[in-house]
C-alpha cells in the first residue's frame, strides 16, 4: 500500500491541465473498510494536504457521527477522491475532477484494500463513474434511493456549503438518510 501511495502522490500524468501543479492528495491504509469518494480538492486542501480539510469535510464529518479522529484513522477510513489534484477554476465554483485519476488509480486501491465493506459516493461525479446505468434521473432520486445500492454503495450528495439549498429543498435527507448514514459508518467500524 505505502509504495501504491507513493505513486499516486509522485502523479503527473495531467501535470500541463494543473492551475496550481500537481498535488495529488489521498489517504488509504491495507485494514480500511470505509472509503469515502469525493469530487476533488479545492484550493484549501491544496495548501494543506489534508483530505476534507474545509468546511465540506466538518459537514460531512457531521452527517457520518464521527469524530476528526475517526475520519481520518486511515486504516478505518480511506479518503479517495475522483481527481486527485486541484483541477481548477470553472464559471460556478471548481473544474471538474480530471478524468485520468480514477481509472488509472482506484481499483489498485481497492485491490490494496482486502477488509472494505462499504463505498460512499460523493456527488454525481462518483455516482456516475460508479453505479453507471443504475443511477436514477438526477442525484437527488438516487440519494434518495441509496437503499437500492447498499449494501456496497452508498450515495450522498455534496456536504458544500454551496448545496444548502438542495438540504433546504430536501429535508428527508437529514430526517432520514442522516440516521441511517451514521448507522452504517457505526456497524460498519465496530465489527
Amino acid at each position: 500500500m505505502q509504495k501504491l501511495l507513493s505513486e499516486i502522490r509522485a502523479c503527473e500524468v495531467c501535470k500541463a491541465h494543473l492551475p496550481l501543479g500537481p498535488r495529488p492528495i489521498v489517504a488509504a491504509h491495507s485494514s480500511a473498510k470505509i472509503i469515502i469518494i469525493g469530487q476533488a480538492p479545492g484550493t484549501k486542501v491544496h495548501e494543506t494536504g489534508v483530505p476534507w480539510d474545509d468546511p465540506s469535510g466538518r459537514q460531512l464529518r457531521k452527517w457520518l457521527g464521527i469524530s476528526d479522529e475517526v475520519f481520518y484513522d486511515e486504516s478505518k477510513i480511506a479518503l479517495v477522491p475522483m481527481g486527485f489534484c486541484y483541477p481548477g477554476k470553472g464559471k460556478g465554483g471548481d473544474l471538474p475532477p480530471r478524468a485520468e485519476c480514477a481509472p488509472l488509480w482506484h481499483q489498485q486501491l481497492w485491490d490494496a484494500m482486502p477488509h472494505l465493506e462499504l463505498i460512499f459516493l460523493i456527488g454525481t461525479y462518483a455516482q456516475n463513474f460508479y453505479l453507471k446505468g443504475e443511477m436514477e434521473k438526477n442525484l437527488t432520486e438516487t440519494v434518495k434511493a441509496y437503499q437500492k445500492y447498499l449494501p456496497k454503495y452508498f450515495p450522498l450528495p455534496h456536504p458544500s456549503p454551496r448545496n444548502r439549498f438542495w438540504l433546504t429543498r430536501n429535508p428527508w435527507f437529514d430526517i432520514d438518510v442522516v440516521k441511517e448514514l451514521q448507522n452504517k459508518v457505526k456497524d460498519c467500524l465496530e465489527r
